[in-house]
């Protein structure tokens, strides 16, 4: 029993690594494809792309389990049922089931692990994600000048030269827009060739210009009079040197508890304690309103009818018969019409605002609930996953990367597609977020138990050979039942003919 035990651990773990390192890999270049264009031409060390190519292979252990979880399962009870060793194993008297414990257990230590590494791990790095990906996306690329095309990426200044030196030190033909000086572009610089070199703290760029000329807008900014002859000051130069201000381009981390309170950032015990806070906010808000608007409320019922002045209320309770306007005099009707539409509108503003507000509480609390259950869903996904893909591999009895692949994609995809509409459905409030994040697993539990069953019975739920020759059968039993109907149709012609012709005879 041990060495059975083994066996399946053995003809598990392989494929599990290689399958976990193949998705890992996948979801790394779809990574890298999606922030090609904020990682390029930015002047970043290798061990930033590292570190966050670190973080990322962290996150997408969520999506990662689960899919290398299928996959190998697949695997694994394909081979050992192609190879004729689940028959082996079931010809020594030991079922599936007990075949099966130890991975099994395995299984339930790998879906622990991944919920505690949700709970405890997920939240540090997404935090540390978040923020790295945040000051990646927002450096300025770096200086860099492409012959013929202007440079608008240093703040105030478009600079373009027709040529440069191999090192890119040395441009050639440069002019340069000044915006900083003038709203518009007349202050203009023209050289005929510029050295580059940085400032020795690397805060300033220095570009030394040779043989060129500055023209320069020299009227006032406010000046309503126009003077051609003050118009244009023009300065020429053998040699001059321009700064600029490179603060912009520097790399600059930004201070990680801004992220926090984000959804994603928290464990558990810190959703728990955001959700309760929430909750009091929105209750505090929704009294809020009541007070501010009650005192702008006046009600009037009907339930008593006065017929004379002597049998007013006393109260402010008015009776009225077809419309309430007719306790208001006719003098101060239109000012009274008036100050209620301007109370109205006044509601009407308060319950807006207040309405946008409630919005945005109620949604941080469905954020809040979402993750507070996706801790649960990453580990339990494994273990619905696996018990699919287990049975599914001794079913079909086929290893490889072939048709286990492409089963795992299918079942795969349904999963995924399932959990991201109804977790999708569960962000606009159209169902709850718990059945919005367990909808997968509620859908795909009985197919799971199904599979099991027949993985138990030796059945070939994916033979096409049986198939094929059920279809004969039935396709011989409706031919049958066609030939005995067409024989019966024959019968009754045949009665019919015989029929009229012993009524035509003499």
């Amino acid at each position: 029993m041990k060495k059975i035990h083994l066996l399946i651990l053995k003809s598990f773990i392989r494929p599990f690594i290689v399958t976990f390192l193949i998705v890992m890999f996948v979801l790394l270049m779809l990574f890298l494809f999606k922030y090609i264009d904020d990682l390029i031409g930015k002047g970043f060390e290798w061990y930033v792309i590292l570190q966050l190519l670190g973080y990322q292979s962290a996150v997408q252990i969520s999506m990662a389990m689960p899919l290398s979880m299928l996959l190998s399962s697949i695997m694994t009870f394909g081979n050992l049922g192609e190879s004729y060793e689940l028959v082996a194993i079931k010809a020594a008297g030991i079922s599936l089931r007990k075949a099966m414990t130890p991975l099994f257990i395995l299984v339930g230590l790998f879906s622990g692990g991944a919920f505690l590494f949700s709970d405890y791990i997920l939240p540090v790095v997404n935090l540390k994600m978040g923020a790295l990906l945040y000051d990646v996306r927002i450096k300025q690329t770096d200086f860099l000048v492409k012959p013929g095309v202007f440079n608008n990426t240093i703040p105030g200044y478009s600079i373009r030269a027709k040529g440069k030196s191999k090192d890119g030190k040395i441009l050639y033909d440069l002019m340069i827009y000044d915006h900083k000086s003038s709203s518009t572009a007349s202050n203009v610089l023209l050289a005929k060739e510029g050295y580059i070199y940085n400032s020795p703290d690397n805060n300033t760029m220095i570009l030394k210009l040779k043989d060129g000329v500055r023209y320069e807008d020299s009227r006032a900014k406010n000046a309503k009079v126009y003077n051609p002859r003050q118009q244009f000051t023009r300065f020429y130069f053998d040699e001059t040197e321009q700064k600029f201000d490179m603060s912009a381009f520097e790399w600059k981390r930004t201070d990680e508890n801004l992220f926090k309170s984000h959804h994603m950032m928290l464990n558990l015990k810190q959703l728990r304690h955001y959700t309760d806070s929430n909750a009091l906010q929105m209750d505090s808000l929704r009294n809020t309103v009541l007070r501010e608007i009650k005192s702008y409320y006046y009600y009037f019922n009907d339930y008593y009818k006065a017929k004379d002045s002597t049998q007013l209320p006393t109260s402010t309770t008015v009776g009225y018969k077809d419309n309430f306007t007719e306790i208001i005099p006719t003098d101060k009707r239109t000012m009274a019409i008036s100050n209620a539409m301007n109370q109205m509108r006044y509601i009407k503003d308060v319950l807006n605002i207040k309405a946008s507000e409630d919005t945005f509480y109620r949604d941080k609390d469905i954020r809040y609930n979402i993750e507070f259950q996706r801790k649960f869903t990453l580990a339990v996904s494994c273990l619905l996953l696996f018990c699919i893909g287990a049975p599914l591999g001794a079913i079909i009895r086929k290893g490889g990367l072939g048709l286990p692949v492409v089963m795992a994609i299918i079942f795969f995809l349904i999963y995924h597609i399932i959990s991201t509409v109804s977790e999708k459905s569960a962000k606009e409030g159209n169902i709850d977020t718990f059945w919005g994040m367990w909808m997968a697993i509620f859908v795909l539990s009985p197919l799971a138990i199904f599979l099991a069953y027949k993985a138990a019975t030796d059945s070939a739920l994916f033979d096409i050979e049986q198939y094929r020759l059920k279809a004969e059968k039935l396709w011989s039993w409706v031919k049958g039942k066609l030939g005995i109907r067409s024989r019966q149709i024959m019968r009754s012609k045949s009665r019919k003919s015989l029929q009229d012709d012993y009524t035509l005879s003499p």
